[in-house]
């Protein structure tokens, strides 16, 4: 008996102490694709040369562990909707899965068990909010592409009578307004504020609100914002600042450095990284100054194979990298309309535009847009020794980063459903 009472004392007292030591306000962020040759890439991108030692970032400062990314499906390759089902959820789930198990039952997720606890919730995303991450958050469907049932959930997937998600921001539009349903005006008739300029970011002033600034994914950093992200994080962070009674969870994720990846285009990339290494310095002043926060930022997975060092040279050319303006498919359009493609293209890279290029991107303009594409990246990647082994998913561990209270818990090598496990405990503390 005595055995017992101490083991049931002792039980009591970790539980009080894990509860006390649980942060009460979660940020969760995730790279897109974003494997460790991206967060490595980016340390030399943002290098200053002027110096020998290469400068650390914001991902050195706060590095804790990595994570194993494979799904419950007959390969080790995942997907970003099964990556992020295990993200949420804590589940492993097939490829294409959005929170639902391999037979296709929905599994509860972290924003889901957040808005039981009376937390106020929110998705920030550069793609469509109804994307594969963000919707693995907060909807249940057996196939990420049904993007119109996806945006349905977040009206009709009620959690305790109400709707899932306080916030919302990201792009869009095509699937909340069409002509079987506006579900933009069902969230108005909900109470929620609506934005659909991100220009005017501060038309959003209270909760509950979603905006959408795109009709699907917001423009590339490089060819248009190269701070969205940063912007969308710094207001969203503001806004739940303010209703933070019971805590907040918040998942943010850099969507498109996976575009980029699948596109093997390495500017894109980095600029992408850019705007999301600023995102999550916002969010790390956050932590600085609410000690009850917990910032947790990994990947679903790497895309594109990228590699630092190609064709045996022992070299990789950042500043090539520096010195291109537009990502391949806008520098595509723009080499399509003209006809002085030497101006476009010493415009827009810092690459010389030698007899070698000018023959390679002629003869690949009368081909047509998709093979002046590849041409083009050929003579980024080759310039600036850029590899890549797939326009797909790869199967290698991301990294784990965590800062704030609870991060010690992320320390080491975990599987992806272990990080949404410790981020559960946290919120039914």
């Amino acid at each position: 008996m005595k055995k017992q009472i101490s083991l049931l004392a002792l039980l009591c007292t970790a539980s009080g102490a894990y509860a006390e030591s649980a942060p009460k306000n979660v940020i969760y962020m995730i790279g897109d694709g974003m494997g460790p040759a991206y967060t490595t890439a980016y340390r030399y991108f943002k290098d200053d040369p002027a110096t020998k030692e290469v400068e650390g970032t914001v991902f050195d400062t706060i590095l804790k562990g990595m994570a194993h990314t494979y799904p419950d499906d007959h390969t080790y390759v995942t997907d970003s909707a099964a990556g992020a089902t295990a993200l949420s959820s804590g589940h492993k789930s097939y490829n294409g899965a959005i929170a639902v198990d391999t037979e296709k039952k929905p599994v509860r997720t972290m924003l889901e068990i957040a808005k039981e606890r009376g937390m106020t919730t929110a998705l920030v995303a550069t793609s469509q909010i109804n994307h594969a991450t963000p919707a693995s958050f907060a909807a249940h469907n057996e196939s990420r592409n049904n993007y119109d049932e996806i945006a349905n959930d977040y009206i009709d997937n009620k959690i305790a009578g109400k709707l899932p998600v306080d916030l919302m921001l990201g792009g869009g539009t095509q699937y909340f307004i069409r002509d079987d349903r506006n579900l933009v005006n069902e969230f108005k008739g909900a109470g929620y504020q609506y934005g659909d300029d991100i220009k005017n970011l501060g038309q959003i002033t209270q909760l509950p609100a979603i905006g959408l600034y795109a009709p699907k994914g917001l423009p590339f950093a490089l060819d248009e914002n190269s701070t969205r992200l940063t912007q969308l994080t710094s207001t969203a962070l503001n806004l739940l600042d303010n209703q933070n009674k019971n805590g907040f969870f918040v998942m943010i994720e850099a969507s498109q450095i996976d575009w980029c990846g699948h596109a093997n285009d390495i500017a894109c990339a980095m600029a992408e990284m850019d705007d999301f290494a600023k995102s999550i310095e916002k969010a790390k002043a956050y932590v600085d100054k609410n000690k009850d926060t917990i910032l947790v930022v990994t990947a679903d997975h790497s895309t594109g194979g990228l590699t630092l060092g190609a064709h045996g040279q022992y070299k990789w050319e950042k500043e090539v990298v520096k010195g291109i303006k537009a990502t391949a498919g806008k520098l595509t359009g723009l080499l399509m309309d003209s006809d002085n493609l030497k101006s476009i293209w010493t415009t827009n890279t810092n690459i010389e535009y030698t007899t070698e290029n000018q023959i390679k991107l002629e003869q690949a303009k009368k081909m047509g847009e998709k093979a002046l594409n590849l041409a083009i990246k050929s003579i980024i990647s080759d310039t600036s020794f850029t590899g890549w082994t797939t326009g797909g998913h790869t199967a290698i561990d991301v990294q784990v980063f965590a800062y704030g209270k609870g991060s010690e818990q992320f320390i080491g090598s975990q599987n992806n459903t272990d990080i949404a496990d410790k981020l559960i405990g946290f919120i039914e503390k």
